[in-house]
């Protein structure tokens, strides 16, 4: 068989490879991808704001907490992206949908596990200390998250199919039909509109459960039409695959427990910031809430290059993969750039929405708080671009090890412990603790563009060189396949 017969979503004739129009037909559909899941939370915590100050104070502890017990698995499950364009890259179709099988077995397994903090809710959040309006919301709302564990983590590995692929449209019409699926769940839930009842903080966990089910059905439909058409023959390489789990643990382990660690010690952050008060608490929420108009489209920004970076790597091209996360940077870094003109200069414009029917004598302070808090969010933000751009390069190649350590000294050792310290030994200061948080993403960012640099990324690799599975059309070789990712990672 030909590699042109094989068809190759990411690969178009009709740009040069490298070039900004390729990292554009990749990055823009993931850009509003990211950007609606962003609008999610948004929606989540406007209507949020609308019920109570309470409610609100206590979605964004509850939810990072969550978080971070979604945040091994999901980062492990996310890593099957850079298996899938490594894959595509070196044209074995079997393997691509090994790949999303094993991604879903790890998901489906994690999910029963999720559901083990559930029965705990209540005594983790009486722990905390937060007060007695805040913290029995707090643990509702994780709760909930918790039962829907599985929902959260599937679509993940399903959108994998064909994000890793490079076909990006499609995962922008699911991410964007679920967030309005999300909107009016929120909407009859929170509120009890229509036949529900009135839910308050539970309806909103229940709705982002029932959008995240939406989005795995039409996952699932769309791979079903593959597994009858093409070579993927999806269906076809449904067995579990001992060979490829391994390599899922081996690279996307270090990946996930990147992910938790930086998840978990924000968390920490997050909790201690709580000790002050509902109001700081909510105000630091709407910031952070905020904040992800930026983040999350540089997200999708980070996938489009570590699709593209997989698939150079597996084509055995790393300089045009160095060329593709420059521009991808300078994409990334003109978004956060504009965001943070818009938080420094128009607040107000962006509070809008949260102030339309909270209550004016309590949302006036937290307003003001806000404001000020967005002042640290523009300062960090271009910097937050360089960690994602640059990290989500050198872990598509394989340098995940590096990434879980640089991440875990810089959130402990700059963002967690410091605040602690300083609430310890002087006085507990929201504004001091925002200090520490904007300079463990700066630090972050010059940690990942040195590695980038550095260059070492470009001699890994995660896929297997010779051979397949032994039904695999591009199987030459009958032997057992080789890794050939010889650079160690420290």
């Amino acid at each position: 068989m030909s590699l042109d017969s094989l068809p190759h979503d990411l690969r178009a004739s009709r740009h040069r490879a490298g070039s900004f129009a390729e990292l554009l037909i990749v990055a823009l559909p993931m850009v509003l991808s990211s950007s609606t899941q962003s609008m999610m939370h948004v929606v989540d915590r406007v209507f949020l704001t609308w019920d109570s100050k309470e409610s609100v104070a206590a979605a964004l502890p509850a939810g990072i907490l969550f978080w971070s017990c979604l945040s091994l698995p999901m980062g492990m499950v996310s890593y099957m992206n850079a298996f899938v364009a490594q894959y595509e890259g070196a044209r074995k179709p079997d393997r691509v949908s090994a790949s999303v099988w094993q991604g879903i077995y790890f998901s489906l397994a994690c999910g029963v596990l999720l559901m083990i903090p559930a029965i705990w809710s209540s005594n983790i959040f009486r722990f905390v200390g937060h007060t007695e309006e805040i913290w029995p919301l707090e643990a509702t709302y994780f709760r909930w998250l918790c039962l829907g564990g599985a929902s959260a983590i599937l679509p993940a590995a399903l959108g994998c199919f064909f994000s890793g692929r490079g076909q990006t449209m499609t995962v922008l019409l699911v991410n964007a039909s679920s967030v309005l699926v999300n909107a009016g769940l929120d909407w009859a839930l929170i509120f009890g509109k229509g036949p529900f009842p009135k839910l308050g903080i539970a309806g909103a966990a229940i709705a982002t459960n029932l959008a995240n089910v939406y989005a795995t059905l039409c996952y699932a439909g769309l791979l079903y039409w593959y597994s009858v058409r093409g070579p993927y023959r999806f269906w076809a390489h449904r067995r579990f695959d001992r060979e490829l789990m391994t390599d899922l643990f081996r690279f996307g382990g270090p990946s996930g427990l990147q992910m938790f660690l930086d998840v978990a010690g924000f968390t920490a952050f997050i909790m201690i910031i709580g000790w002050i008060g509902p109001g700081e608490l909510a105000a630091s929420n709407i910031a952070f809430n905020l904040n992800t108009l930026a983040f999350t489209p540089v997200i999708g920004v980070g996938i489009a290059v570590s699709t593209l970076v997989g698939q150079r790597i597996g084509e055995g091209r790393p300089e045009l993969a160095a060329r593709s996360t420059w521009k991808g940077f300078i994409l990334g870094g003109g978004i956060m750039l504009a965001c943070g003109f818009v938080y420094v200069f128009f607040p107000q414009v962006l509070l809008i929405p949260y102030a339309m029917y909270a209550d004016d004598q309590d949302f006036h302070a937290t307003r003001e708080i806000v404001v000020v808090l967005l002042r640290f969010v523009a300062l960090y933000s271009f910097f937050d671009a360089m960690a994602i751009i640059f990290g989500s390069a050198v872990r598509a190649a394989g340098d995940t090890v590096f990434s879980m350590v640089v991440t875990c000294a810089c959130a402990w050792g700059i963002l967690v412990i410091p605040t602690y310290l300083t609430w310890k030994l002087y006085k507990p200061d929201l504004l001091a603790s925002w200090g520490w948080c904007s300079l463990y993403v700066i630090v972050l960012g010059f940690a990942f563009l040195g590695r980038f640099l550095s260059g070492r990324w470009k001699t890994m690799s995660i896929i297997h060189r010779k051979g397949s599975t032994p039904d695999s059309p591009t199987s030459n070789d009958s032997s057992s396949p080789t890794v050939f990712c010889q650079a160690s990672q420290d």
